[in-house]
Formats: C-alpha cells, sequence, structure tokens
C-alpha cells in the first residue's frame, strides 16, 4: 500500500495521511511525541486523524484552524488500561502542547503553544 513507510519505530506513514487522499502533511515534533506517547502507554493503537485535507476536515466538522491542516496533530482513542485524564496527564508530562480531551479520544498537537480543553459531556 502506498504510504507504508515506516516513521518511527511503531507507526506508518500511511496512519497519518488524510482518508480522503495518500496526502500527508506531517510536522517531525509530533512524530517524535507520539512515539514517546507509544512507548510510555506501552498499548498499540491507530490514529483516529491525524492530517486532513481542507475538504474532509470540512466534512468532519473540523475549525477552520485545525492543527489537524497543518500535520500537527493527532487524535488517539482512549486506551485500554487508561483514562482520558490519564492520557492527557502522560501527554502532559511528554510536552505536548495542545491537549483536548473528548469522551472517546485525545486530542494531542504541536501547535507551538500551550492550548487545554475538556469536551467531554458535551455534543
Amino acid at each position: 500500500m502506498i504510504n507504508d513507510i515506516k516513521i518511527s519505530k511503531d507507526f506508518l506513514l500511511s496512519e497519518f495521511h488524510s482518508p480522503d487522499t495518500h496526502t500527508v502533511k506531517l510536522d517531525p515534533r509530533l512524530i517524535k511525541l507520539n512515539q514517546v506517547f507509544r512507548d510510555r502507554v506501552g498499548v498499540p493503537y491507530t490514529p483516529n486523524s491525524a492530517y486532513r485535507t481542507p475538504e474532509h476536515n470540512k466534512r468532519v466538522g473540523g475549525s477552520p484552524k485545525s492543527q489537524h491542516l497543518a500535520g500537527k496533530a493527532i487524535d488517539i482513542p482512549l486506551l485500554k488500561g487508561y483514562t482520558i485524564d490519564e492520557m492527557a496527564n502522560i501527554a502532559e508530562e511528554i510536552g505536548f502542547d495542545g491537549i483536548g480531551k473528548y469522551e472517546t479520544f485525545i486530542h494531542l498537537d504541536v501547535r507551538g503553544k500551550r492550548a487545554r480543553w475538556d469536551y467531554r459531556g458535551q455534543k
């Protein structure tokens, strides 16, 4: 498959491309911190979302200024054995800039400045 190129110990480039195309934008810092996060949690996962084309971002209701558009964000599903708060604490310790808490996933990004939000319980 196209983009089945290893970009870190546990991840392939194809796991980060926009689902509507094979196009990928990916900040090197996101790759590094994502792998550190994976090493810390010790649980395999496939990102729910990483890079998004503007068209895909619009279809999924993403923010017009979403970090996914710049290849600086990843959404990770709730991992077995962890709560969203525990995952957020690990992300904080590792050094992610943006950390967003949702019911079934956590948003992590490398936007260059601190940002925190909690959308659990909201629709």
